[in-house]
């Protein structure tokens, strides 16, 4: 298994869309704090790449790299070798060089310049998300063998998390504005991990009173230790679930 693992970080790590991604990261992350005249302004400029952009390379390369890889898979499968430990392997070489770039390209800049709880609270964030949507495009890469069709849901449920979900949430906000409905926007946002992301950052960031009561409502248990928690707890599980649905699709698929 470890050897699988390191097949696949050393194949990945030597990618050029790898290597593009970690200077554009850095370039970004870099260029945030040089222009802006604080670290604040900084961070909520990062804070925009991590929930738009790290989502989308994340889940669109992981994706092409399963389908182009499936030669490779199909021999690992003739081998005496579990179908577990295959996939296993995958997701996690996957993961890893993922994550690695970002905190090349984004978690340097981010200790340099905001050394403190801000800093570490993007860097663990942006990994997490990292982890996330490979584990999302492992799902849609097994849902379907045609490799444009998984990507079309790749693109698709990065779509629904970055744009469309806050889309409804905000139809929902005006449709039932008459009703004491903030609880439920704070159990809403249990729904999608970029939304989780965001209000976790905004919350140590000190912006929550620009969003008003429901603002007040999130810095009430986001705000917290328990709520931290909860919060992480959560991105993990939205890691671990997709990956272990498309594990046992993985093991029932007759490839």
């Amino acid at each position: 298994m470890n050897r699988i693992i390191k097949i696949i970080l050393l194949d990945i790590l030597k990618n050029k869309i790898v290597l593009a991604y970690t200077l554009i990261l850095a370039a970004l992350s870099w260029s945030s704090f040089a222009l802006e005249d604080n670290s604040a302004k900084g961070l909520l400029t990062i804070l925009n790449v991590i929930l738009f952009t790290v989502p989308l390379v994340s889940i669109l390369f992981a994706t092409i790299y399963l389908y182009n890889s499936s030669e490779f898979i199909e021999l690992l499968l003739s081998q005496p070798i579990k179908r577990r430990k295959i996939w296993t392997s995958l997701f996690l070489g996957l993961s890893l060089s993922m994550v690695l770039a970002f905190v090349v390209g984004a978690g340097i800049p981010l200790l340099i310049n905001a050394p403190d709880s801000v800093g570490l609270m993007m860097i663990m964030v942006g990994s997490l998300i990292s982890v996330i949507f490979v584990a999302l495009a492992f799902l849609s890469s097994i849902l379907t063998r045609d490799k444009a069709k998984g990507i079309g849901i790749a693109i698709m449920t990065w779509l629904f998390f970055a744009l469309l979900f806050d889309g409804i949430v905000l139809f929902l906000l005006f449709q039932l504005a008459d009703y004491p409905i903030e609880h439920a926007m704070v159990a809403m946002t249990a729904l999608s991990p970029i939304d989780l992301a965001r209000i976790q950052i905004l919350m140590h960031l000190d912006v929550s009173a620009m969003m008003g009561y429901t603002g007040a409502i999130f810095q009430d248990f986001f705000g917290t230790a328990v709520g931290l928690i909860v919060s992480f707890l959560l991105l993990c599980l939205w890691a671990m679930v997709p990956f272990f649905i498309s594990l046992k699709k993985f093991n029932q698929k007759d490839l």
